[in-house]
Order: structure tokens, then C-alpha cells, then sequence
């Protein structure tokens, strides 16, 4: 602890003398006959000795303000206004500059203007003070105070501005440029001495030539920074004090000298202050250069794309930087990114991604969204993106930046994860849909063996047998229908691939749910539906209806088994006041505990047994729910149930446009037309095909092949066909490359081709089905719509049929 007086006393010694010998320098350079110097350097000592000792270090100021003023001999009272007045003027700027966070290496130009600031209040007071005491001393007289302060001020001023930066510099680790410094100093000196060494007084030609050294000041504040600012500034001062001084330059006057004097602390002032900001200025510039060039390094370095667009006058963005991250991730140079429009990228030209992004866009706000980007072999990838705009000094929007994260693989595993989740549902779920099955399954096996009993007895049946065959066939009929009708429902939520995107009636797509659960749910609560007026929406049939179906699931797995009388789940639908579809699943269970709730959506989070559910379900709910760009909510009371709410925003247009999906396989049913065609079925089924041909061949012409190879062969052989009903899977040639060969070998038949699916299972599948114009009939197809699909072909190529006949393949020879 001894140690701190000590240093703290040699500190205060050595800074005392520093500015004893600061002012003998200064008066060396006073005006002939005077006391007045254009520059008192000791200021400029103080006030740097204290930003770099510290303002305790204040006893060194005073010490050496007061040897000065004993050297010049002067009353006690005037020496203690002078040292009071020396003592303030360095203490004020020193704890300004460090209030305000000011930088010793003034590489700011906040720095500077803090700095030049606090001088002018601090020389301000001293020489307020200073000149006082020199008044009430009877040194100056009183009308003389206010010119004596101005000098006063000014030379205090001036010295901390040409002192104080040049003991702020630090030690230089090597000189840099050294034969541009040498040379900037010898054209510094040259002018100075032709400037400030004339003979002539007051000379135009002298005049003149100051002004050649404003551009060597600029030089060294901007080639030099502070170092070549500070030190120009003192060198250009010193020379133009000395020559003023000695009655020389443009700055003597001989006239009026004093007037002079204030020209030439004017000169040295702007010079000073203007070299000390130019190279803030420079200083500030140069970090920004190497923050951007650190930025741009980092950016290029990340393995995330980047994308930054500027916004120009007419609203439209421009690309100006790409890293290589994204110029990977898209499968494009950076010279074909930078300057094209960013939506080029998009794979999507008008779906609801293309349409939050522009929301997003113009209302100038950040986004966080899952983008598909496509590349130029027309493959996408999935990325996931943050959309940032970046303002002005805080007002208009100049530029966006988007950073991107590949999450194909991602998206993938999430396919996955909600196709587990969806086939889960439904297994959870399978000893109900298999009594659903059995029942009807068990008397349509009856109602045949009945039919086939009464059709195999000996001799004609009675008029009474016949009814009671064809009772039974209906019978039968009823069974295989509601069989149908349950295994769609199961298509629906087991459907695999990319989700198509339609209008979809939520009052038409609750029921199905509705039957796959009914089983189970009996043994546990009523179900009671609630049917109101719910606006179409936009999207995906199979997803939705796997969130209403683990909705329904969640429902029944909170109810006890044992007293279905007392619980109930109801599902209700209608539209929010926000014009919103809403649909709630709402049970009498036990609800959800309050500490649970708050987790309810996290993956892989449940209270269930492991043989109940993974914890993917609400998690996964959630997800489709939003990429649908809705809401799922919940709300719970312990003990009194749980109701989750499903919002989905209203589809733009309700009617026109996309047609709603899974439409029932129904076309309106035309006149009987009594003519007999030529139909050709192609099915690997056996069986099937044969029942086909059964039903057909009373009112038509029916040719069976079970080989696509071999309708093509029947084609090329020259037959002719007026309706072809194709197997859209089979083994070896598939009904897509059937079609695909018609349209090259017999062009003409192929609007006469009618596509018979079990479920389209492959992408390319979907994608056929999706995009191609012919008629497709889901498997199991019911006789009726079979009848009625051939006669509504024969009905469209009437017109052809009248004046040409049937039409057939090209023979080849």
C-alpha cells in the first residue's frame, strides 16, 4: 500500500515539470514585449497528463500553474487566481471527456467534438478566472477584460487541442509508409518556411500560400490518422507562433498586431480541430471498412445461406450479395444470384409460402417460415428461413437479409414421423375398424350363400326364390358398400406421399373421422355432432383429417371405459368472428393438469402409457395445423374435460378454381343411350376383370387381358375399342406406361382411356393421377358408376362414332 503515495508523488513531480517547461516554451513564443502567447502549451499538458494519470493527479496542475505565476512575479492574489483558474480548466474537459465514455485514441469523431468541447468550457472558466484576478489586481485594467479573456481563452483552448492529442498517442509498432511520411514532412516544412520566414509582413503572396497547407493537413490526417493530424497541427502552429513572433508571415500586422494575433489563433484552431476530425473521420471509416469485411468473411464462412436484397424506389428487390453456402444450397453461381430478383428462387409461384413472404415484404417485418427453393435441374430443397429488414438510421427499410437453413432431410423425417403417427392413429384404432368390417363382411357371406342356395336347387326356382335370391343380392350389395365406404375412410388417413392441396369442406371431412372411431368409442362416451356453417378451406384432406382423427383419438383415450351414459364427446363445427373455420373436439374426461398443460404440443411429451400413444400426435397436429397457416388451442378444467380447437383461415375463393378434394366418385348419370360398344379391360385382377366383364356384357361388347403388353399388342393388331377401362398399377407395364404408348401408337384412343386405381401408392403415381385429364374410378367401384362411366364415354365420342365407327389402332406390317 506504500507503494501507491509514492508513484502517485513522482507522477505529480514529473507532470509539474512537464508543464513548467511547457511554459517557458510558451513564452519563448510570446509577442515582443508581452506576456501574450498566440498558444499557452501548458494547458494542453495538464489536461493530457490528467486523461492519462487520472484527475486525482490535479496537485501537479496546481503545483505548476503556481510556479509559473511565481516566475512571473505577480501578487499573491493574481498567482492564486491563476493557479484556481489553470487547476479548473484541465479538471472540467477531464471529467467531461470521461463521463461521456470518450476515447483516448480519439478514434471517433464523438471523441473529438467531446474533447474540443470540454476544452472550450474548461479554457472558458480559466481564463474568466485568470483574468479577474489580473483585473482586481490592478495588471489589466477593466475595460481591458473582455479582449483579455478572448486571448486568454483562445490560447488555452488552443493548447489542449494541439498538446493534449499528441501526448494521447501512442508508442508506434513500426512506421509504416515511411517515404510518404518523409516526403509529406519535407513539402510540410518547405511550405512552412516559405509561408512563415518572408520578410514581408502581412504579404498577399504569403497569404496565398497558407492555404497550401490545408491539403498537406488533410494528407496527414487522412494517410496518418490522429499521429499525422496531431503532430501536423503542432508543427504548422509552432512554425507560424515562431514567425508571427519575430514579425514575420501573414499573420504580423504592424498596424494593429493584437488583431493579428486573433487571426492567427483562428488559423491554428481550424487547422487543428479540422485535422483531428478528418482523421476520426478516417479512423471511423476504417473500422466500419474492416467490420464489413469481417461481416462479409463470416458471412461467406457460415455454413447457412445468406441472401441480402436492397429495396429500390419502385418497391421491386434487388440481389446484392449471395454467400456460398447459398449459392450451394440452390445449385447457382453467385454472378447469377447477385442482381436478379430474389423470387426467382421460390418453387412455389402463388402458394401460401409465395403469400406470407410478400405479407411479410410489404409490411416491412420479420418472418420465420419453411420455403421450398428450387434449383436449376428443377429439383427442390426444403430451407428454412429468416427474413430480417434492416432500416436506415432507424426509419425506411433499405435492404431485406434472409438467412437460410437446408431442412430437406428434416422434412423428410417429419414425412416419416407424421406417416408413423397417422398409421398409429388408425392401428390404435384397428380391432374396431376390423368389427366394422366383420359385421357387414358376415351378411353379405350370407345373403350370397343364401342367393346361391336358392339359384342351385333342382329344377326352375318359384317365382318366390327368385325374390329371394334378388333380396339377398341386395343384401349383399349393402354390405360391400358400407365395406367400401369404411375402407375409404381409411384411405383418407393412411393416404402416403406429398400432400395435394384443394378446398376442403370440413362438415363433409368429419364424418369419416367420425366412423373410424365410432367402434371404440362406443364401449366409452355418446358422440354427439354439431354441424354448423364452416367456410371452405385451403389444403391438404389427408393431413386434416389425421388431425381430426388423433383429435377424436386424444378425446376417447381421456374417457374411461364402463359408463358410456355419463361422458360424451362432442364435435362441433362453425366459423370464429374472425370469419375462421373452427371445428372442437370437446370430452367429459378427467382434463389436463395444469403443469402438463403448458408442454401439451411438445414432441414426444405424454402422460399415456407406452402402448397409448409416442407423445408425436399433438406435437405433429400442431405442425400440419400451422403449415396450413391456422391455430390449434386447447382448454382444460381438471376434472370437467378438454376442448381443442382447430382455426384454419377461410380459402380466398369458395367455389371456383381448385374443386374440393376427395369428391365422392359420382358423375351425373346420363340418358341410356341403348348403343352397344366395344370395350376392352385391362386389369392383372383376374377376377375383377371378370366381374367387370360380367356386368358389361349384357349391353356391351367386353374384350379382358390381364398384360398391359397385351392390349398394346390388340391395339396394334388394328382392333378397335370404344372404351378402355386400364388397371392404373399392374406388375411389368403399369397402366401409366399403357397410356403413355397410346398417346405415341393410337393418339386417338387415348380420350377414351378410363383409369381404375386401388390407391395411387408411388410419387409418380400421385403425380399421374393428379395431372392427367382421364376419368379415374377408385377401387372398389360400385357397378352403378362403372355402368354410368362407360356410357358417359360412349355419350363424349358420339359425334366421332356417327361419322366414322369405332376407332382402332394403326396396324404395323
Amino acid at each position: 500500500m506504500a507503494a501507491f503515495p509514492i508513484r502517485g508523488l513522482v507522477e505529480c513531480l514529473a507532470l509539474a515539470a512537464v508543464y513548467l517547461l511547457a511554459a517557458r516554451v510558451a513564452l519563448s513564443l510570446a509577442v515582443e514585449k508581452s506576456h501574450i502567447c498566440p498558444v499557452w502549451l501548458p494547458s494542453g499538458v495538464a489536461l493530457g497528463g490528467l486523461l492519462l494519470l487520472g484527475v486525482s493527479r490535479w496537485p501537479a496542475v496546481a503545483l505548476g500553474a503556481g510556479g509559473v505565476a511565481y516566475a512571473m512575479d505577480v501578487t499573491p492574489g493574481v498567482g492564486l487566481s491563476v493557479v484556481l483558474g489553470s487547476t479548473l480548466e484541465a479538471v472540467l474537459p477531464a471529467l467531461l471527456f470521461r463521463r461521456m465514455e470518450g476515447a483516448r485514441e480519439l478514434h471517433r469523431v464523438r471523441d473529438v467534438v467531446w474533447l474540443g468541447a470540454g476544452a472550450g468550457l474548461g479554457a472558458l472558466v480559466g481564463a474568466a478566472l485568470g483574468t479577474l484576478g489580473l483585473v482586481l489586481g490592478g495588471v489589466v485594467p477593466a475595460v481591458q477584460w473582455g479582449p483579455s479573456v478572448w486571448l486568454w481563452w483562445m490560447a488555452d483552448l488552443l493548447g489542449m487541442l494541439l498538446v493534449t492529442p499528441v501526448l494521447l498517442l501512442r508508442r508506434p509498432r513500426r512506421m509504416e509508409r515511411a517515404w510518404e511520411a518523409l516526403l509529406l514532412t519535407a513539402l510540410t516544412t518547405a511550405v512552412c518556411v516559405g509561408v512563415f520566414s518572408f520578410p514581408r509582413p502581412g504579404s498577399g503572396a504569403a497569404h496565398a500560400m497558407t492555404f497550401l497547407l490545408f491539403p498537406l493537413m488533410a494528407w496527414a490526417a487522412l494517410g496518418f490518422g490522429l499521429r499525422g493530424a496531431a503532430l501536423s497541427s503542432l508543427s504548422i502552429a509552432l512554425a507560424a507562433i515562431a514567425g508571427t513572433a519575430r514579425e514575420l508571415g501573414p499573420f504580423f500586422t504592424v498596424d494593429l498586431p493584437y488583431r493579428g494575433l486573433v487571426v492567427l489563433q483562428l488559423f491554428i484552431g481550424i487547422t487543428s480541430l479540422t485535422g483531428l476530425l478528418l482523421a476520426a473521420a478516417r479512423a471511423e471509416r476504417r473500422q466500419a471498412v474492416e467490420l464489413l469485411e469481417l461481416l462479409a468473411t463470416t458471412v461467406r464462412a457460415v455454413h447457412e445461406g445468406v441472401l441480402i436484397c436492397e429495396v429500390r424506389e419502385s418497391g421491386e428487390l434487388n440481389t446484392v450479395f449471395a454467400n456460398e453456402a447459398l449459392c450451394a444450397l440452390v445449385g447457382r453461381r453467385r454472378e447469377e444470384l447477385v442482381g436478379s430478383a430474389p423470387g426467382v428462387l421460390l418453387a412455389s409461384a402463388d402458394g401460401p409460402e409465395r403469400q406470407r413472404l410478400l405479407e411479410a415484404l410489404r409490411e416491412e417485418r420479420s418472418l420465420r417460415a419453411e420455403v421450398a427453393l428450387t434449383r436449376p435441374d428443377g429439383t427442390r430443397v426444403w430451407s428454412e428461413m429468416q427474413l430480417s429488414p434492416v432500416r436506415a438510421n432507424g426509419q425506411a427499410v433499405t435492404h431485406f437479409v434472409a438467412t437460410h437453413r437446408d431442412v430437406t432431410a428434416t422434412k423428410e423425417l417429419q414425412a416419416r414421423l407424421v406417416a408413423a403417427e397417422r398409421v398409429a392413429a388408425v392401428g390404435t384404432l384397428a380391432a374396431g375398424v376390423g368389427h366394422e368390417i366383420n359385421n357387414p363382411l358376415a351378411y353379405l357371406a350370407l345373403n350370397l350363400e343364401a342367393a346361391r342356395r336358392v339359384l342351385a336347387a333342382d329344377g326352375a326356382p318359384s317365382a318366390q326364390g327368385v325374390r329371394d335370391a334378388l333380396s339377398s343380392v341386395r343384401g349383399a350389395q349393402e354390405g360391400a358398400e358400407r365395406i367400401r365406404l369404411i375402407v375409404r375412410d381409411l384411405q383418407v388417413f393412411s393416404r402416403e406421399g406429398a400432400p395435394e392441396r384443394g378446398l376442403v369442406d370440413l362438415n363433409a371431412l368429419v364424418p369419416p373421422a367420425v366412423r373410424v372411431v365410432l367402434h371404440a368409442l362406443r364401449a366409452r362416451a355418446r358422440l354427439v355432432e354439431d354441424f354448423g356453417p364452416v367456410p371452405r378451406v385451403l389444403g391438404s384432406e389427408a393431413r386434416l383429417g389425421q388431425v381430426l382423427l388423433n383429435l377424436l383419438v386424444n378425446a376417447l383415450q381421456a374417457i374411461p371405459e364402463g359408463d358410456p351414459n355419463r361422458h360424451e364427446v362432442r364435435v362441433r363445427t362453425g366459423t370464429d368472428a374472425s370469419g375462421h373455420a373452427r371445428v372442437e373436439v370437446e370430452d367429459t374426461g378427467g382434463g389436463i393438469p395444469p403443469d402438463v398443460l403448458p408442454r401439451i404440443f411438445d414432441p414426444f411429451f405424454t402422460t399415456k402409457n407406452s402402448d397409448e400413444g409416442t407423445g408425436l400426435g399433438l406435437a405433429i397436429c400442431q405442425q400440419i395445423v400451422r403449415t396450413h397457416g391456422g391455430e390449434l388451442r386447447v382448454h382444460s378444467v381438471p376434472g370437467q374435460g378438454a376442448t381443442f380447437t382447430l382455426l384454419l383461415p377461410p380459402a380466398p375463393v369458395q367455389s371456383a378454381g381448385l374443386p374440393p378434394l376427395h369428391a365422392v366418385e359420382s358423375i351425373a348419370e346420363p340418358a341410356a343411350s341403348g348403343r352397344r360398344g366395344r370395350v376392352l379391360i385391362v386389369d392383372d385382377e383376374p377376377r375383377l376383370a371378370q366381374s367387370m366383364r360380367l356386368l358389361l356384357e349384357p349391353t356391351h361388347e367386353v374384350v379382358v387381358t390381364t398384360r398391359g403388353e397385351d392390349a398394346l399388342a390388340k391395339v396394334a393388331a388394328g382392333e378397335s375399342f370404344d372404351v378402355v377401362l386400364c388397371d392404373l398399377q399392374m406388375p411389368g407395364m403399369d397402366g401409366i406406361t399403357v397410356y403413355r404408348r397410346l398417346q405415341q401408337e393410337a393418339p386417338a384412343l387415348v380420350s377414351r382411356v378410363v383409369f381404375i386405381s386401388g390407391g395411387a401408392s408411388s410419387p409418380d403415381a400421385r403425380a399421374f393421377v393428379e395431372t392427367v385429364a382421364q376419368r379415374v374410378l377408385e377401387k372398389p367401384v360400385r357397378p352403378d358408376v362403372l355402368l354410368d362411366t362407360v356410357e358417359a364415354v360412349l355419350e363424349d365420342h358420339s359425334p366421332e362414332r356417327a361419322a366414322r365407327g369405332a376407332v382402332g389402332g394403326t396396324r404395323r406390317g
